[in-house]
């Protein structure tokens, strides 16, 4: 069957049409969840395809039992991200017939009884990596692997304990990886374990399990002894009543040690074990099959071995009416119904799992490989929809919270706000488990179903203190699904739901020095938030909303509004005062707990704070998270990925250094002053120029050109470094200068660097710009100016120079694969400062 083809071109064209002009969540959803074959051949043209995809094979589901969902009522639900959102995977892969993978986003493995030999190591290795290719991330624990120096009975002698294990999963996670488009890796271990510092110090040393989240398992005796003084009993086996091993360690010291680095690198996060256990509804089911050991990569989700979590999202902000305006409400009915759907959904979404696993046997058994090969990785599969189908366990979540309370008048992290969050969340929990037992009263319970053994489970106890009636149909009944919800990080989703949610993407023409704006020039877009000053400069990513809140509120959106209006304007909205380091940490983390009462799974939830918090405040923070019941913290201090790691030789690196190979923090609002590096170098006898501005210590941006031209980008030689200034002029027209601090110690500024560049190198600087920018890994960089087929022999130069100045931050012994050495002739060359060294042979190549 010949299907239509759309070009790149055409595809993004038509999605920006569809997101109301947003290039970001156009190109995301081209590039990332578009129909397309190996070969890059699109076959949707906008998310309107991709939704009467998904409502199609649903349906098809739906068929199979009693009063079935049609294909337009699933369509209705997806179309423009509106109500119910598929996340990654399931989006992805439904109704894909051109890739072999799962619709899962993550896994957790794990082999029953003692697991410490290398027979099981090395069988846990192999079972991540066939997961990761087919697009799953990965949660272990490694609390069955031996302490350091323990007894084996091998050559060694003695066990190595869990840090060269830790090494060995990372490493297998970054070479299936492919620089970050597949797989993801979550190593957790007991707090008891005797090697567990050990564990809690290794992403600390430059180089090591850079492939890996880590987590601590920490139970509530350890933290009992933090808070008391005490002593602590680490042992192994670590659930063991007759351990082969023990130490008594100072409980505070070691917590101090996980606060510290947390402080420092945001790991490990803490997984406050205890409670995970006793809430859990899955492992009233341990003896059979179902015991949680470990989370998946993000955390929402804690997994027995060979589960899997598939997600999906409610859109929180579609189900406010009259949003903005005082007479603003939730419409509680709606929503109730939806989520009853969504669960339905998620339970049909189980079928076509089954179906790609099916598909995934297929493929294993007809692989050339002997069937001593294809078995490990055949059982693997068996397994996981063994477990799949026995729980039938669905990830039911939201996304949109912060823009539902702002609608509502809400303003996040007050009492208030926290209040009406809770009430959400306790509705959806219920009609989430109504569903469940009405499709068991249709289809059938989990297989393994049993009340009695889930009487005395603190979740599902809440759900009978609210709901009698719905108790009881559950015990009539059974339940559909083991476990239902969870509140998942929604990434890339989340850009598209931003401009699809009912919102008509309207612009202010403001002004400012009465320059006025073309709202139809994408760039204007970046101006309008330039001009209405820093008080602002927050709220980029609602400036849809915050006009919806203007027009709500009877502004007139033609109106020229001058700096101290818009100022005005600001502090009256809802969005004012919200952000995240505006909002109290106590109080999100207070907020957590309480929500996490109507959460059966877990919450991802990350802390986010200022650069300049102490170390004593997240102490308090994951303090606060146990006492107050949630499941896990984790914080991420502003810059704490940056400048931390200890050199595995004798000089330590640089504050300012960065591993430019770790994911970003993504900072779509251009500071307007940035730290920049100055770059010189000489192509066919001219001299050039590069300034690169930096975030984190990372290229955010990049401008070269000649150093020596007319207009004259002259700097004293010993200047390489300075900020790169984003300024107006008398005219409101926007310029880029930089400034350096010469030998004297005086600021000197070089006005308007973008008019000392030729337009084009100009124009491609902010192409290379705008992907570094949204956290492109810098050697794909790299790849992608290689790649450029330009025209002119000028503008190829200017091109080198991009990539000669790029190649600075590459991480000492990047590797350059598909390339031999031209002296050994050997696979073996790695970037060292930016030059190409080869590993065999010792030849180098600079610039």
């Amino acid at each position: 069957m010949n299907r239509k083809t759309y070009t790149f071109d055409e595809a993004f064209e038509a999605s920006l049409t569809y997101f109301g002009g947003d290039e970001l969540a156009a190109k995301v959803w081209v590039n990332k969840y578009a129909l397309k074959d190996a070969f890059g051949n699109i076959y949707e043209k906008s998310p309107v395809d991709m939704h009467y995809r998904l409502a199609s094979e649903i349906a098809r589901i739906e068929k199979k039992h009693p009063n079935p969902l049609s294909e337009k009522d699933l369509f209705e639900l997806f179309d423009r991200f509106r109500y119910i959102v598929p996340q990654g995977s399931p989006m992805t892969g439904i109704g894909n017939d051109f890739q072999i993978a799962s619709l899962s986003n993550c896994f957790v493995i794990g082999l029953d009884g003692q697991a410490d030999s290398y027979g099981a190591i090395i069988r846990i290795d192999e079972e991540q990596v066939q997961l990761m290719k087919r697009r799953g991330g990965v949660g272990h624990d490694l609390s069955h692997i031996r302490p350091k120096g323990s007894p084996v009975k091998n050559s060694a002698l003695t066990s190595t304990g869990l840090v060269p294990f830790m090494e060995r999963y990372s490493n297998s996670t970054r070479e299936v990886a492919q620089d970050g488009r597949r797989g993801a890796l979550m190593l957790s271990v007991s707090i008891k374990h005797p090697d567990s510092e050990s564990f809690i110090d290794a992403k600390m040393v430059e180089g090591k399990v850079t492939g890996a989240n880590v987590s601590v398992k920490i139970d509530d005796e350890f933290m009992q002894a933090v808070i008391n003084g005490t002593e602590y009993q680490q042992q192994y086996p670590v659930s063991s009543d007759n351990p082969t091993f023990k130490k008594n360690i100072n409980a505070s010291e070691l917590w101090e040690k996980i606060i510290h680095n947390a402080w420092k690198s945001a790991e490990p996060g803490v997984l406050f074990w205890d409670t995970i256990i006793k809430e859990s509804v899955p492992d009233c089911y341990a003896d059979l099959g179902f015991r949680t050991v470990s989370t998946n990569p993000c955390g929402e989700i804690p997994l027995c071995p060979y589960d899997s979590c598939r997600l999906l999202a409610i859109n929180l902000y579609s189900y406010v009416q009259n949003p903005f305006t005082p007479q603003a409400t939730f419409d509680f009915e709606l929503f109730k119904e939806h989520v009853e759907l969504a669960q339905r959904i998620m339970d049909d979404i189980i079928d076509l799992e089954s179906e790609k696993i099916e598909k995934i046997l297929e493929k294993i058994d007809a692989d050339p490989e002997s069937n001593e090969v294809r078995q490990s990785e055949r059982h693997l599969w068996e397994k996981i929809q063994t477990k799949t189908l026995q729980g039938r366990r669905t990830g039911v979540g939201i996304t949109a919270e912060g823009d539902m309370l702002a609608a509502l008048n809400f303003r996040y992290g007050t009492e208030e706000a926290t209040d009406f969050s809770e009430k959400i969340q306790r509705e959806l929990a219920l009609a989430a488990y109504r569903s469940s037992v009405k499709m068991a009263k249709e289809r059938g319970a989990f297989e393994i179903f049993d009340a009695k053994r889930e009487e005395n489970n603190p979740f599902i106890n809440r759900l009978r203190e609210a709901d009698p009636q719905l108790y009881k149909d559950m015990v009539k009944y059974g339940r559909r699904n083991i476990a239902c919800l969870t509140i998942a990080p929604t990434g890339t989703t989340s850009l598209m739901t931003q401009t699809t949610s009912g919102i008509e993407p309207v612009f202010l023409p403001v002004y400012k020095r009465r320059r006025k704006v073309n709202p139809n020039d994408a760039d204007a877009r970046v101006d309008f938030v330039d001009e209405t000053g820093d008080a602002f400069e927050e709220y980029i990513v609602y400036h849809h909303k915050f006009m919806t809140w203007m027009q709500a509120n009877g502004y007139d959106l033609t109106k020229h509004y001058t700096q101290e209006e818009v100022d005005e304007l600001v502090e009256k909205s809802p969005y004012y005062k919200a952000t995240s380091n505006d909002v109290d940490w106590l109080q999100k983390v207070r907020m957590q707990g309480r929500i996490q009462k109507w959460v059966d799974h877990s919450i991802s939830v990350t802390i986010n704070l200022p650069a300049d918090v102490s170390e004593e405040l997240v102490n308090t923070l994951y303090i606060e998270a146990w006492k107050c019941g949630c499941k896990g913290c984790t914080v991420y201090r502003d810059g704490s990925r940056s400048g931390v790691l200890i050199s595995t030789g004798n000089e330590k690196k640089k504050k300012d250094d960065c591993n430019c190979m770790e994911p970003p923090v993504i900072v779509s609002k251009r500071p307007k002053d940035l730290d920049a590096d100055v770059v010189k170098f000489q192509n066919n006898r001219e001299k050039w120029i590069a300034f690169v501005g930096l975030v984190n210590g990372r290229p955010y941006e990049i401008f070269t050109g000649l150093a020596d031209d007319e207009e004259g980008i002259m700097l004293p030689k010993n200047v390489s470094k300075g900020k790169i200034i984003k300024s107006y002029d008398e005219n409101g027209n926007k310029h880029y200068d930089f400034q350096f601090t010469n030998k004297r110690g005086y600021k000197m500024t070089i006005e308007g660097l973008d008019g000392k560049f030729d337009p084009e190198y100009w124009n491609y600087a902010k192409l290379i710009s705008g992907v570094l920018r949204y956290g492109m890994p810098i050697d794909q960089v790299i790849k992608l100016v290689q790649g450029m087929e330009l025209d002119s022999e000028s503008i190829n130069t200017w091109k080198n120079g991009v990539e000669r100045a790029l190649k600075k931050y590459l991480p000492n012994g990047t590797e350059l694969k598909g390339q031999k050495c031209p002296n050994c002739e050997m696979e073996t060359l790695t970037y060292q400062e930016g030059c190409l060294i080869c590993t065999n042979c010792g030849a180098s190549k600079c610039g």
